[in-house]
């Protein structure tokens, strides 16, 4: 069958969506991408410190902070402009719009975080006040609290963007995904990278989402193949976890599940904005059954006190 997948126009969606074509079309399928334009693309156009655009604010605000990068692409599979959509799993919503499911989710990349420094520096050998930068709220958390001495900026912009910034001198160091850079073949870039106890990944991190209209039988038998068993169900936890505390890509809350031998082994995150308080839970159960094991770890993090720091955040 013919399909046109749906992609933000970065280098690295790109990237994802032909990857995901190249495994449609081999086996049979006729594959077209489509660029779509997300607000989250303006956005990153935008100064960290500048006002946004009436327009633009009004789409941040019904949106929310994580579905600035699908909203539109959603829509036009909504609208049937489209037939897949191509995300990386951390940008989407943990709540889908009526109409639309999360079909597929193959094998996840590294979903590790990683240190980028000009000097070739760690972050543990970085000068006091050295500049590192990163917009995402969970990582200036934790990496406050391995670091307080450090200055930490925000800084929008794509991968490419973000590399170019840190060559001008803009600031000392950066910290990316891995995977981003593994899949643009940029992985010598890396300085080192920070272990999942030192740094929680992001939920979903690392994995693509393959959503499709939940009542398109034909997208949804094509994409099934790409479906890779052990990555969904680490993702539906590291997810549920995020519903259950009900937070976004703009709280510092972070999830990261494993399984091995049958079971998922989970481990929750939650940060007030200074990195001076940080609960963790872990909890391990069933790997066929992954929403009881993050049930166990949101519930243990909001018994420390998580929904204590998660109100204070707004």
């Amino acid at each position: 069958m013919r399909l046109i997948i749906g992609s933000r126009g970065s280098k690295l969606a790109l990237w994802q969506a032909h990857w995901v074509g190249e495994q449609l079309a081999a086996a049979g399928h006729e594959i077209e991408v489509r660029i779509i334009k997300t607000t989250g693309d303006k956005l990153q156009s935008v100064a960290p410190e500048a006002p946004l655009p009436a327009s633009m604010a009004q789409t941040v605000a019904e949106a929310g902070s994580k579905g600035l990068f699908i909203k539109e692409i959603e829509e036009a599979l909504l609208a049937h402009e489209i037939d897949v959509a191509v995300h990386s799993l951390k940008d989407m919503p943990v709540e889908q719009p009526s109409g639309l499911k999360l079909a597929a989710v193959p094998q996840r990349e590294d979903a590790r975080d990683v240190f980028i420094a000009r000097s070739g520096k760690t972050l543990a050998n970085l000068a006091p006040g050295a500049r590192v930068a990163t917009s995402s709220l969970r990582r200036q958390a934790q990496l406050r609290a391995l670091r307080p001495d450090l200055v930490y900026v925000a800084m929008r912009g794509n991968l490419d963007t973000r590399l170019r910034k840190l060559g001008q001198g803009d600031c000392d160091a950066l910290v990316l995904a891995a995977a981003g850079l593994n899949r643009l073949g940029l992985a010598s870039r890396i300085t080192s990278y920070f272990s999942p106890e030192q740094m929680c990944p992001a939920v979903g991190q690392g994995a693509l989402g393959i959503e499709i209209r939940a009542d398109d039988a034909q997208s949804r038998e094509a994409v099934a193949p790409l479906d890779h068993l052990a990555t969904h169900r680490a993702v539906r936890a590291e997810r549920a976890v995020l519903r259950r505390l009900g937070g976004g890509c703009q709280v510092p809350i972070a999830a990261h599940a494993v399984i091995e031998n049958g079971a998922l082994r989970l481990h929750g995150l939650v940060a007030n904005l200074d990195g001076t308080k940080i609960i963790r839970a872990q909890a391990q159960g069933p790997a066929s059954d992954p929403e009881a094991v993050a049930g166990e770890v949101a519930e243990d993090l909001l018994r420390q006190g998580a929904r204590e720091i998660l109100a204070s955040l707004g």
